[in-house]
This record gives C-alpha cells, sequence and structure tokens, in this order.
C-alpha cells in the first residue's frame, strides 16, 4: 500500500471524483445524524426550527474551523433540514461579478448556497454579494464608459452558507452580515469512534471495537481524517484478512502509513524535526518553517499549526513559532 499524507486533501472542491462521492456516501443528511459539535448543533436546530415556522429563510451562516471537521457536510444538512435546494461553490471559482449574479440568479426560494472558502473571493465579486445578501438583489453595471449604467435585478430570498478555515481574513463588512457565526471544535475522541462505527456500518466493513479505538486515536480529531484512514486500512484488510479489520490488521496498515499513536505522520514529524535542528527552541517565522520545509505558508498555517497547536506541540508567540518540549519528548530528541 502507497504512503500518502492524509491530511493532505484540502475539501471538497480540491478533491479527486473517487474522494468526493466516498466521502458524499459517509455524510450525514439530518442533523440527528450529525455526530459531534453539540452545541453548535442545538443552536442551529433552534434557529432552523424559529425560520421554517416564520416561513422564511434562515439566516446567513458562517462556518469556521480547521478543514475537514464537517463544514460541507453541515452546509448540506442545513438545505436538507430547511427542505430547500443546495448549491456549492468556492470562493476561488468565483472571479468576477458576472460568476455570482449567474449563481444567484438560478436560485429558487429558500435555496441554500454554499461558498467554500469565502474568504478567497476577490474584493469586487464580495462588494457585489453585500446587497444580495443584505437586500435580495443585485446592482451590476451594464456597457463602459459614459453610456454604462446600472442595474438592479431582484433576487430570491437565499440562505448562503460561507465556510472558511480563516475568518479573520474576511473583511468586516462581510462577516457582519451573517446572522448566524458558528465555530466547529476538534472533536472528541469517543464522537470520533462513533464517526468511525457509523462509517464502517454504512460502507459493509466488519470493524472490531478495538480496531475503532485504534483509528479513532489517530484520526486526529477530525471526521474527514478518521474516514479516510478507515478506507486505507479496510484497502488493506481486503488483501490480508478477507475486509475484516481487526485491531492487529489495523496496526499494520497505520505503519505502512507511517502515522504514529498521537496522528502524526512523516511530514509533521519532518516539520518539527528540521525547527528544532535549526532554531532548537528559538522562535521562527511561517515563512521560515515554509522555506526550510518546501511547503506554503498557508499550508503550514491551515494543516500543520492547528492539530500540532491542540495537543501542545507548536506554540505561536509574538515573534514566531516555538516547539515545545513536548514535541521532543515525542520525537525522542534531547532537549
Amino acid at each position: 500500500m502507497a504512503v500518502e499524507r492524509i491530511i493532505d486533501a484540502e475539501g471538497s472542491a480540491a478533491e479527486a471524483p473517487e474522494e468526493q462521492r466516498f466521502e458524499n456516501t459517509l455524510r450525514p443528511q439530518r442533523l440527528a445524524e450529525y455526530i459531534g459539535q453539540e452545541n453548535l448543533k442545538t443552536s442551529l436546530q433552534l434557529a432552523i426550527d424559529a425560520a421554517k415556522q416564520r416561513g422564511e429563510p434562515l439566516d446567513h451562516v458562517l462556518l469556521f474551523g480547521p478543514p475537514g471537521l464537517g463544514k460541507t457536510t453541515l452546509a448540506g444538512v442545513i438545505a436538507n433540514e430547511m427542505g430547500k435546494g443546495f448549491k456549492m461553490t468556492s470562493g476561488p471559482s468565483i472571479e468576477r461579478p458576472g460568476d455570482l449574479a449567474a449563481i444567484l440568479t438560478g436560485l429558487q426560494d429558500g435555496d441554500v448556497l454554499f461558498i467554500d472558502e469565502i474568504h478567497r473571493l476577490s474584493r469586487v465579486v464580495e462588494e457585489t454579494l453585500y446587497s444580495a445578501m443584505e437586500d435580495y438583489v443585485l446592482d451590476i453595471i451594464i456597457g463602459k464608459g459614459p453610456g454604462a449604467r446600472s442595474v438592479r435585478l431582484p433576487l430570491p430570498r437565499f440562505t448562503l452558507v460561507g465556510a472558511t478555515t480563516r475568518a479573520g481574513s474576511l473583511a468586516n463588512p462581510l462577516r457582519d452580515r451573517f446572522g448566524l457565526v458558528y465555530r466547529l471544535e476538534y472533536y472528541a475522541i469517543y464522537d470520533i469512534k462513533q464517526i468511525i462505527l457509523r462509517s464502517a456500518n454504512i460502507l459493509g466493513v466488519e470493524l472490531a471495537d478495538d480496531a475503532a479505538d485504534l483509528l479513532s486515536g489517530r484520526a486526529r480529531l477530525t471526521p474527514r481524517i478518521a474516514n479516510r484512514l478507515l478506507k486505507r486500512v479496510r484497502d488493506y484488510a481486503e488483501l490480508n484478512n478477507d475486509g475484516k479489520i481487526s485491531q492487529n490488521i489495523a496496526q499494520k496498515s497505520l505503519e505502512l502509513l507511517q502515522i504514529d499513536h498521537l496522528g502524526l505522520d512523516a511530514a509533521d514529524r519532518n516539520l518539527l524535526k528540521t525547527v528544532l535542528e535549526h532554531y532548537a527552541d528559538r522562535p521562527v517565522g511561517v515563512k521560515t518553517i515554509a522555506a526550510l520545509t518546501g511547503d506554503e505558508t498557508s499550508t503550514i498555517e491551515d494543516y500543520y499549526e492547528p492539530y500540532l497547536m491542540q495537543i501542545g506541540f507548536l506554540e505561536r508567540t509574538p515573534r514566531g513559532r516555538v516547539v515545545t518540549k513536548r514535541a521532543q519528548e515525542h520525537l525522542g530528541l534531547p532537549s
């Protein structure tokens, strides 16, 4: 089995079709099926019930947090709970105001429009979105030069669900137009285990309880990674144990993936070791780390740092990032 970086997937907009189909198979369709994020679900259910009772669309929703925690899934659940249509796109895909106009004018009353990576909208597209969100109208300019004129098009009353890993990158006027703002937190290991057991049941995989415990501890508290670990382990089990995932089979496949008991893979360990080798316990900037590892700064900030900070292996200080003694001990390096 080829070694690959499970955490490299950047979300539905960037996934291969095979990965999209796999994840879509496992996505819950209703809030009752959605495991974890209990406080968020309670608040969201209240808002949905109130909107349905009034016969109005749900307020615009902003979902933010690290990748893989279920923002795309939750957007689909909102549409299902409201009983309305669902349209999905991403910030980088909407290059011009005309692209946005084509999407918005194709919606029906109450439909849910999901924009992933909404922080990557261009400024001109973002400003076009303001009137659409607030007044359900679209102001567009027809023509050029002295003959140009502004036309205001009425829009259906839709719900915008925006998702971002960088809430701080959103312009204040855009952020203020969301009536419901939720942060998705990392999951408890118990919830991750329940997600793995549910996914195994959907896939028809025979998964031992102790194997589920093992996988849930390696999934970085992230549902997307949990499901993809299950997929890789299932592949190994089909070739080596008639598809049955025992604890021993799970352990062997995780060793092939080079994923340790905290969910760190070779790339995580390489980043930590490289920083320690060059800077020991001194602070270092993210751009310097990117130059040392050959990664983009956005990759480090979005896909390495959140979990490493969550488990106390990396600290962010005013002077830069610092690898902690706890990380040194985990790597078996002298402090």
